[in-house]
């Protein structure tokens, strides 16, 4: 522009002659733009149907397709974020999930926010490229929203790409529930909801259509899968001292609820911690004596006791919202129980060493090195197909994520017992559990 202006004072013939050819370039540029749109318009309506992939499947695209045809991952290549249909000429989508958490369901917001180009092997399995998940493939969190016909979320901080008109993940890697412990703990997730909200009403007032309106906040459904790093930082300290830390971090999360529901939110389905001793990055920990401190399966017992009485509070503090909250469904999904028999039944899935790590260093029994983990240049990796729990040792394959959320969609391991797709449509689950 100053180049341009500079010339312009130089040489008023030729800036008057730029003047007068500027509304013919002008009208150019709208012509090849309408061409463009029409070819694009063109290209969307008559394209062949996109290959769908099953709703829980660990399976070729061409498999997957028939069994769950309605929810396509049309985009896959673009991060995954595909599935029910554009708001131009078609209707929005009938399922609003809003996630808080950590790793385990963060879809790209913790590569979004640190700029971080994470190379394959992440994302082999099913993306065929890194789309920000730390797994070869997809998570739970993805099953759900296949489940449920929606696309996979869209991370808050996601700068390109995004659509949060399903809904918005603000999970983030490395997330912890008690405030101080990461940049992006759970107290941060709720005052970007909040921001994100208080920005949709803004829009809302003003005439403007926001992504989700205030019918979509109100039937939302609010998942939260956090605590799991909590728990992890406290694990070096005698074990009496790590139970005396969980009440903090329970009362975190239902801080976030009442929050949450005070702002109108009535539905939540919540996650239990999973099996912490079975993770190959806490196994892989020097340790004196293994046979006090593994049980039959391998695990470590401290760990997972640490998991066990996290749990079991989180349980009740849902149970005591529940009596408060009469008008408000409150689910609690007990992860531990889910995870630990993928290991103690870990032939019945097919799976032959249930602790080792698929990306890692060091080769068994756990693969897993804390100095040349997954990614490093000197990673050992599994074949594709081979079936692992662990992808990296700490975090699941999507083969493990499949078999967990099967489960998860069950309803059998929720208090009250109801399934995440029973929430959808109703407008008050018994809350009795």
């Amino acid at each position: 522009m100053t180049n341009a202006g500079a010339g312009a004072t130089t040489n008023g013939g030729a800036g008057a002659k730029a003047a007068a050819a500027a509304p013919l370039r002008l009208q150019h540029y709208l012509v090849m733009a309408g061409v463009a749109a029409a070819v694009v318009l063109a290209c969307l309506r008559y394209a062949p149907p996109a290959a769908g992939y099953g709703l829980l499947a660990v399976a070729p695209p061409a498999e997957a397709a028939a069994r769950i045809g309605v929810v396509a991952v049309a985009r896959a290549a673009d991060g995954g974020e595909a599935g029910a249909g554009v708001r131009d000429g078609l209707p929005d989508p009938a399922v609003v999930i809003f996630n808080f958490g950590d790793s385990n369901s963060d879809t790209g917001g913790m590569a979004a926010v640190n700029g971080m180009n994470i190379n394959l092997p992440e994302g082999r399995t099913f993306f065929r490229r890194p789309t920000g998940r730390l797994s070869d493939g997809r998570l739970v969190i993805d099953f759900i929203c296949e489940s449920l016909h929606t696309r996979y979320l869209s991370p808050y901080l996601k700068a390109l790409g995004a659509d949060f008109r399903n809904g918005v993940n603000f999970a983030i890697g490395g997330s912890t529930a008690t405030p101080g412990g990461s940049p992006f703990s759970l107290d941060v997730q709720l005052h970007q909801w909040l921001y994100f909200r208080a920005r949709s009403m803004e829009m809302i007032n003003l005439g403007q259509r926001p992504p989700i309106d205030r019918e979509g906040f109100r039937r939302a459904i609010y998942t939260i899968d956090i605590g799991q790093n909590d728990l992890s930082a406290y694990m070096h300290l005698p074990f009496e001292q790590v139970v005396a830390k969980i009440p903090a971090i329970v009362a975190q999360i239902k801080y976030t609820i009442e929050t949450l529901y005070s702002h109108g939110a009535r539905k939540f389905w919540i996650h239990g911690t999973g099996a912490l001793g079975c993770l190959p990055q806490k196994l892989a920990i020097p340790r004196d004596d293994d046979a006090a401190g593994l049980d039959s399966h391998g695990c470590l017992k401290t760990y997972n006791a640490a998991a066990r009485r996290f749990n079991a509070q989180l349980a009740a503090a849902m149970g005591q919202l529940r009596q408060r909250m009469v008008d408000a469904a409150l689910v609690f999904v007990d992860m531990y129980a889910i995870k630990y028999d993928l290991v103690a039944n870990h032939t019945a899935h097919g799976i032959a060493r249930p602790l080792m790590a698929c990306c890692g260093y060091g080769g068994p029994p756990y693969n897993y090195n804390h100095f040349k983990a997954c990614m490093s240049a000197e990673m050992q990796l599994c074949d594709v197909g081979a079936r692992f729990i662990s992808w990296d040792g700490v975090h699941f394959t999507e083969a493990g994520n499949a078999i967990v959320a099967a489960k998860v969609l069950t309803g059998d391991y929720s208090t009250p017992r109801v399934t995440i797709a029973g929430l959808v449509n109703s407008t008050l689950v018994p809350n009795d559990g």
